[in-house]
């Protein structure tokens, strides 16, 4: 059998889609953030990303730098293996106690990435929890989803950021089976955050855990970095908080938070912590590095909103639309996923601006986006010159300015 005829077939009707994804060949600048140096053959040699998770910065910030470099040094590289066997290093520790300090929990356990942290964490309460009920929100992540679906648990899934809805679905199970209520609190798309006040109170109300996921939030949110939990004053009322480090820590990897009961529970029986090679602990270091940073900096988060407020202004003023939310996250509605595509490489070739296309599978079909991430080091030039660039493509590409 020809297999690659199979995948050349479903690749071109992607192609013919418009959603199929061309990664631009960068190279970050080291203490230039948001300055990357471009390899592509038709891109200028420096761009400015303008589409980047690593929301502060942080990935450049000579302190978490030195943490990393001062632990190579020290440790050496890899870890040594998975945490089970030896790669468990006193830097993981370190790491672990810091995070339950930030989210003010008895415990924390990290992972390599903040998808197999979702994974591996819901597909482990929902298989060992007997009985399980999970409600997920309609646009929980992709990583949530597929811990759930691993989990073979019973999904109930509830509309999105509703908590009337996620009242009645929960009234609808029987009172004695147990529960758990997964949800998201900024939701990297749209932008949008949560009511979490509110779906704390339905899930308590029907004595439901809650499952938190703060990984587009942590560190930009809360007197310390918390999230959008710790603003809200609500961490306490959380059963499990997840987070990433791999977003605004500016590193990788990711975590969950709670119980010292539910940490060791996670780490005793999940396959997706047990059989995987545990992060260097130069990473662990820097990361550890980030979160203490951030933990007593106002400078970078305040900086950032200033930042979005401005970007914000500007593309009110030159009538471009953006979806309303009161996040650091800035989608730029196209609403056709060729047009999204040829819009991206216009500003990349033409004025040295990079933005990922947003399609289909992502987002939904006909929600097309470019989504823009202000960082406290974009300047008011930059911003300036990426409003003047949008006004230009959108009269030559005749979009409609609106949002649906």
């Amino acid at each position: 059998m020809d297999f690659d005829a199979i995948f050349d077939g479903q690749l071109s009707k992607l192609k013919e889609e418009g959603n199929y994804r061309i990664f631009a060949e960068l190279e970050r600048q080291c203490g230039e953030f948001p300055r990357a140096k471009s390899y592509g053959e038709d891109t200028p040699d420096e761009v400015t990303v303008w589409c980047s998770n690593d929301y502060l910065g942080m990935g450049q910030h000579p302190t978490v730098r030195a943490a990393m470099k001062n632990a190579i040094d020290s440790a050496g590289c890899g870890a040594g293996g998975t945490r089970n066997i030896s790669g468990t290093n006193h830097e993981h520790l370190l790491l672990e106690r810091e995070l339950a300090d930030l989210h003010k929990k008895e415990n924390a356990l990290i992972f390599t990435s903040g998808y197999v942290s979702n994974w591996a964490a819901l597909g482990t309460l929902g298989a060992r929890i007997p009985d399980v009920v999970i409600l997920s929100d309609e646009l929980n992540h992709a990583s949530m989803i597929e811990g759930i679906r691993h989990s073979r648990a019973k999904k109930v899934i509830w509309r999105h950021n509703d908590p009337e809805d996620l009242n009645r679905k929960l009234s609808a199970l029987p009172v004695d089976c147990p529960k758990i209520v997964a949800f998201e609190s900024v939701y990297s798309m749209d932008g949008d955050i949560c009511p979490m006040k509110e779906i704390v109170e339905v899930a308590e109300k029907h004595g439901a855990m809650t499952y938190l996921d703060e990984v587009h939030a942590v560190g930009l949110y809360g007197a310390r970095g918390g999230g959008i939990s710790e603003r809200e004053g609500l961490a306490n009322r959380i059963t499990l908080i997840e987070g990433t480090l791999g977003k605004a820590y500016g590193v990788m990897g990711g975590y969950v938070t709670g119980s010292e009961a539910l940490c060791d529970f996670i780490r005793s029986f999940s396959s997706g912590f047990i059989f995987t090679t545990a992060i260097p602990p130069a990473v662990a270091a820097a990361a550890r590095s980030s979160i203490a940073h951030l933990k007593v900096s106002e400078i970078e988060r305040q900086k950032q909103r200033r930042q979005v407020a401005k970007l914000r202004a500007g593309l009110d003023a030159a009538g471009i639309p953006h979806l309303d939310n009161s996040s650091h996250i800035i989608p730029v509605m196209i609403k056709n996923p060729v047009k999204c595509r040829q819009l991206a490489d216009i500003l990349m070739q033409d004025y040295g601006v990079y933005v990922q296309p947003i399609n289909y599978p992502t987002v939904p079909k006909g929600t097309e986006r470019l989504r823009f991430t202000p960082s406290p080091l974009h300047t008011d030039a930059d911003i300036h010159h990426l409003v003047n660039a949008l006004t230009t493509l959108w009269k030559r590409c005749a979009i409609a300015q609106e949002v649906a």
